[in-house]
């Protein structure tokens, strides 16, 4: 496949109004200016508030969601469902060609997750339940989505050879994603807007992080929650060839991509 500019993953924090119509006129400007894309977008929060108006309760070890059968429905709903038609509803309002995907149709092949150890499990092995782990994608399908001047947006599901569907981190997908085409960058942007040393104080962003301070800020407790999976699905695409990781706002993507180090955290090698 021809080489992307970027591969951007939207988290369900900027997937509401307003920042949805934000990230929408941002991926747009980004495409103007002659960049090419694919969007890999979660869904973590809707998921969870849908969930526990069905009466299911989310369960995280280390920022990382344990998926049952009843919580995979609630994906499949939230963000299979409502928040990719919504997000490609919007790219397409702001000019972008947006075709929504869901991994699960062959793009994201996968097999479910062995229990392992992570961050956050205190060393214990953690069955994840119904997760998968990426195999390949269907790099065919996004290139001809490419030649056809189209956007793929992609909801971070994806499928076991049996026909299984399973629940892939959408960091994972998109950092892994961005190795296999060959991306020059991949900007993860989060309602945070870049990694902070006081996760309340804007004013604490870190510009730019190397792997080892980023592995240190980890260790040392200075990144907590959910940014600890961010950074650590990052360093593989980074190890992998990919240039740099952006982490930014809903209103730095496009800058980010002009301007490295200009908004959020640019995290290298």
């Amino acid at each position: 496949m021809a080489v992307v500019d970027a591969v951007v993953k939207l988290g369900g924090d900027v997937l509401a109004a307003p920042a949805l119509g934000v990230v929408a006129a941002e991926i747009a400007r980004a495409l103007a200016a002659g960049r090419r894309l694919i969007v890999v977008h979660g869904g973590g929060p809707q998921s969870t508030e849908l969930g526990r108006r069905l009466g299911i309760e989310p369960h995280l070890v280390g920022g990382r969601r344990i998926t049952d059968a009843a919580t995979l429905d609630v994906l499949k709903m939230a963000v299979a469902g409502r928040l990719n038609v919504d997000l490609v509803a919007a790219l397409r309002a702001a000019g972008a060609p947006a075709v929504g995907l869901s991994g699960s149709s062959g793009l994201v092949r996968a097999h479910r997750r062995p229990p392992r150890a992570v961050s956050g499990s205190e060393g214990a092995a953690v069955d994840f339940g119904l997760v998968g782990d990426v195999d390949g994608f269907d790099l065919a399908l996004l290139e001809a989505l490419d030649c056809a001047g189209r956007l793929p947006v992609l909801a971070c599901l994806g499928a076991a050879d049996d026909g299984q569907v399973l629940n892939i981190n959408a960091d994972v997908v998109a950092s892994q994603l961005a190795t296999a085409v060959g991306s020059g960058a991949l900007v993860a942007c989060t309602a945070v807007g870049g990694v902070r040393r006081d996760k309340d104080d804007p004013a604490s962003r870190i510009p730019r992080l190397t792997v080892a301070e980023a592995r240190e800020a980890i260790r040392s407790g200075a990144v907590q929650g959910g940014m600890i999976p961010k950074l650590e699905e990052a360093f593989v695409p980074l190890a992998a060839g990919v240039g740099a990781v952006h982490i930014v706002a809903p209103a730095d993507i496009a800058a980010a991509l002009d301007t490295p180090g200009s908004a959020g955290t640019l995290l290298v090698p």
